[in-house]
């Protein structure tokens, strides 16, 4: 007796379990025209701590024939909204929908869908017209009017630019060259002047002031490339104290006699005898021998001086280089921007 009820009291558990769960399926609508949407929503009906399984649909996936899945979505718990949509006028019968609850199938009630075709009416095909090309956008200013504004400004850089290029291209450069000359030292200079004094006899001349007057000047350029002081300016006596300090007492002795007697010849119609002439030349090679540097540079660079003027004009056109350059990059970068954002509008 135990044994019958405890068997009656889990049939009976069973069974309500059962009727505990059930799948109610809706549609909307059920009449559509050809692709036009419907919606079919699978509810539930479980306990809290049932294990659902809803059917699995993929996008695209046929339910019948003519009738697909466009999306298939979970708005609330045990529940399954589908969207639906078909190309085919027809009226289509849809299965039953099978749902899992711990394991066990469960069936939906079937559903009907009925699609609807466009009545078309063929005696009046003169009504009837081709499909219509892309239509373009309508032209809005708002949208395009950075892009020609920054076009504007682009050209008027560009004008700028080549202007201003037009202005250095007239504007011949000022080019200043450092020449690099040779120069010859003191000592060669004078060596060279007293030579040509040789060559030109003028130690036997009758002029003898001419022939002093050389010799002394060769002297004084000497003294005063050498030394550094206006010698040309000086008197004999005034060279001949400078020269104390730095030179020996024998050369200026006879530089002393060489000047007075320049002196004497010039100023007091004194006349002297060919040896003597000989014995005064022999006296200023021999000072220049030994004072002569040997050990200088003998090229000399020479670095023209600018003038105000050709100064400004260089910074002139120092400032016209920089200035096109700047407007050519500016115009440059206005280019690129303007071509994405047209780029960007026509796509």
């Amino acid at each position: 007796m135990k044994r019958t009820l405890l068997l009656t009291g889990l049939l009976i558990n069973v069974l309500l379990a059962f009727a505990q769960s059930s799948v109610e399926a809706k549609i909307d609508p059920i009449e559509m025209m050809i692709g036009e949407q419907a919606q079919v929503t699978l509810t539930v009906q479980a306990g809290e701590n049932d294990r659902v399984e809803f059917p699995i649909f993929q996008p695209r996936q046929q339910i019948v024939a003519g009738v697909e899945v466009i999306a298939a979505q979970h708005p609330a718990p045990n529940t399954l909204q589908l969207t639906l949509t078909s190309f085919d006028g027809n009226l289509y019968y849809l299965p039953p929908f099978k749902v899992k609850v711990n394991g066990k199938t469960v069936e939906s009630k079937s559903l009907a869908l009925k699609v609807v075709e466009v009545e078309v009416d063929t005696t009046k095909l003169d009504k009837f017209f081709g499909p219509k090309d892309v239509q373009d956008n309508p032209f809005l200013w708002s949208d395009w009017s950075l892009s020609f504004w920054l076009s504007v400004l682009m050209l008027v850089l560009l004008a700028v630019a080549y202007y201003l290029y037009l202005r250095l291209r007239d504007n011949k450069p000022i080019i200043a060259r450092i020449k690099i000359v040779k120069r010859l030292l003191p000592h060669q200079k004078a060596m060279k002047e007293i030579e040509q004094i040789k060559a030109d006899k003028m130690v036997s001349s009758e002029n003898q002031k001419e022939y002093y007057t050389k010799l002394t000047d060769t002297l004084r350029k000497y003294i005063e490339e050498r030394y550094g002081f206006s010698a040309m300016e000086m008197t004999s006596s005034e060279i001949i104290e400078r020269l104390t300090a730095s030179d020996d007492q024998q050369s200026l002795d006879e530089l002393r006699r060489l000047f007075m007697t320049a002196d004497l010849v010039k100023f007091a119609k004194y006349s002297t005898l060919i040896n003597e002439n000989d014995a005064n030349l022999v006296n200023a090679i021999d000072f220049i021998n030994q004072t002569k540097q040997e050990n200088q540079p003998t090229e000399e660079a020479i670095k023209p001086q600018l003038s105000v003027e050709d100064q400004r004009s260089q910074k002139t056109r120092r400032l016209l280089k920089s200035v096109i350059w700047a407007v050519t990059i500016a115009s440059a970068l206005l280019l690129c921007y303007v071509i994405y954002n047209v780029y960007q509008l026509l796509n």
